[in-house]
């Protein structure tokens, strides 16, 4: 038996978020829709979950219509078994990242970015599966004062701190 490693790249559009995770059961699609829908009454989503058993199909749904092409996009490219792609346009991660947890089908995240993400993945002849990701790029040094005082500014401006 072989394995061979493959590095899927996925770059969101401007103001999208992506959320990568696995989850384990096809009611993962619906229950994943209820979560992200009734978190904001603005939220933008589409969503895709790929089946691992069976006929072995992208499932996918959302309320925005490129946003869901999109998911099925991404998760037709990296193919991993019972992965999920979310693609958010009006709302952060962080509005649903609890929801997305509490979703009993979900398994693990593997990311919640706008960065471009490398997606790690390890396939046999049975399939692939996602090892893990790579989000956005090197670090390049250590805050200093006035960058720290630009992270406080930011935060309250955008309405997460007072």
């Amino acid at each position: 038996m072989s394995v061979e490693i493959k590095v899927i790249e996925i770059k969101p559009p401007e103001g999208v978020n992506i959320i990568l995770g696995q989850s384990h059961f096809i009611k993962t699609v619906e229950d994943l829709y209820e979560a992200l829908i009734t978190a904001s009454t603005s939220i933008k989503f589409g969503l895709a979950f790929v089946e691992s058993s069976g006929p072995c199909l992208v499932r996918y749904d959302g309320n925005d219509e490129e946003l869901t092409k999109l998911a099925v996009e991404y998760a037709r490219k990296i193919a991993a078994g019972h992965l999920f792609v979310i693609l958010l346009k009006d709302a952060w991660p962080i509005n649903v990242l609890n929801r997305i947890k509490n979703v009993m089908e979900v398994v693990t995240l593997f990311a919640a970015t706008a960065n471009p993400v490398q997606v790690i993945v390890a396939e046999t002849e049975q399939g692939r599966g996602v090892l893990g990701v790579i989000d956005g790029f090197h670090t390049k040094g250590v805050e200093t004062e006035k960058e720290k005082k630009e992270r406080h500014e930011f935060l309250r401006k955008i309405g997460y701190k007072r």
